[in-house]
């Protein structure tokens, strides 16, 4: 699980095994998304205030970066091995 707080993801690095569900929930009081950085390999679309969305673990083992895509200086990594 990764969860939004303070404008950060906790924690900014996690192991999932391939084609695991990931749940993110926003503890924060602004919108916050799970976007990633490159090549669309998953994107959380906008979670409210206090709500929770999942996602698909990539298939393919590696390290993932993703952002907030409305508050961009938000960083984390998603290692799929």
């Amino acid at each position: 699980m990764i969860v939004i707080k303070n404008f950060a993801y906790s924690p900014s690095s996690l192991t999932v095994a391939p084609g695991s569900t990931v749940t993110v929930k926003n503890e924060d009081t602004a919108t916050h998304t799970v976007t990633a950085t490159s090549g669309g390999a998953f994107d959380t679309g906008d979670i409210q205030p206090g709500g929770s969305e999942t996602f698909k673990a990539p298939s393919t083992p590696g390290s993932y970066a993703y952002i907030c895509s409305i508050h961009q200086f938000m960083h984390g990594t998603l290692v799929v091995h």
